[in-house]
């Protein structure tokens, strides 16, 4: 494992890169057009294959495949996360231009959370070699239930975070420019901002406990797993201005999401009696991921056809 510069060196580099990325290119409130959004999603890609270009040549091809199989899985799943932001930005009604912000900050909490979950997942994993099971056993039962559910819905008012937050700080409808917080009668109250940014931040955590497991179905190694993690999240904001209106055109991908969850359950599963090699896994999450994108595109076009 990587000593402790390597882990500061990689931190200190990515709290550089989201400084000039809401202090320098997001310092003014904008809504975030189609292109900046795929220059966005090409620079994070980019990044990311640079940084497994750099583990490739540091640690070689195996850890590189690793890298590269977890960033895939990770950014695959974290699709299924952007249509649940959608929701959440339409029921709280958030201005497209402030809308980048509480991603910025919704993410940064995320990039915490997930180190957490990293960290002690693969200490568990450690220590009791037999959990690898329950984990598999878990990431089927939850790409099954994906995959047989029904429209997403976002309620609030079950949100445990945002009762207690309300406990107290006052919340308020009212909006002012792109702040968490305003002083009403001299008291604080938390804008509709700081409410879905509370939303976006239990919803990873949700997801945090399905895509953590996922990934650890292919390696254990801490700072491939922490820093393939890191770039999938990171491009989520991009990807979401560059996607969320069309999400509804992919109507299988959910399918698909679903199978990768039920694949990597069954390879943590059949550690101990046939260990699927990590470019099989790879060459299966990707064919999982045309299938489900091009099967949907194909319907859509037909459905368009027969319209007309």
């Amino acid at each position: 494992m990587p000593n402790v510069f390597y882990w500061i060196f990689f931190n200190v580099f990515v709290l550089i890169i989201l400084a000039f990325d809401l202090g320098v290119f997001h310092r003014k409130a904008h809504v975030v057009s189609f292109k900046e959004s795929i220059l966005w999603t090409v620079f994070w890609i980019s990044l990311a294959l640079s940084f497994n270009l750099i583990i490739y040549l540091w640690q070689g091809p195996d850890q590189a495949l690793d890298f590269l199989t977890g960033y895939l899985i990770e950014k695959s799943l974290s699709i299924d996360n952007i249509f649940v932001i959608l929701l959440i930005f339409k029921y709280v009604q958030v201005p497209d231009q402030y809308q980048h912000r509480v991603l910025f900050w919704g993410i940064l909490g995320a990039l915490v959370m997930r180190a957490i979950f990293i960290f002690l997942g693969i200490e568990l994993l450690e220590r009791f070699h037999w959990l690898v099971y329950i984990f598999g056993a878990f990431l089927i039962i939850i790409g099954i239930r994906m995959a047989v559910r029904k429209e997403k819905k976002v309620e609030p008012k079950k949100n445990i975070m945002i009762n207690l937050v309300k406990r107290f700080i006052p919340a308020t409808p009212k909006y002012d420019s792109d702040k968490f917080f305003i002083r009403i009668d001299h008291k604080r109250h938390m804008t509709p901002l700081f409410f879905s940014l509370i939303m976006i931040e239990t919803t990873d955590l949700i997801f945090a406990v399905d895509s953590i497991p996922a990934i650890l179905a292919i390696t254990t190694d801490k700072f491939i797993v922490y820093t393939s993690n890191v770039f999938a999240i990171l491009g989520l904001r991009s990807l979401y201005f560059a996607f969320a209106g069309l999400m509804q055109k992919f109507r299988y991908l959910h399918y698909g999401l679903a199978s990768i969850l039920v694949f990597v359950g069954v390879k943590m599963i059949l550690t101990d009696i046939f260990k699927i090699p990590t470019l099989i896994a790879l060459i299966v999450v990707i064919g999982i991921l045309i299938v489900s994108i091009v099967g949907s595109v194909l319907v859509e076009r037909n459905k368009d056809q027969k319209r007309f």
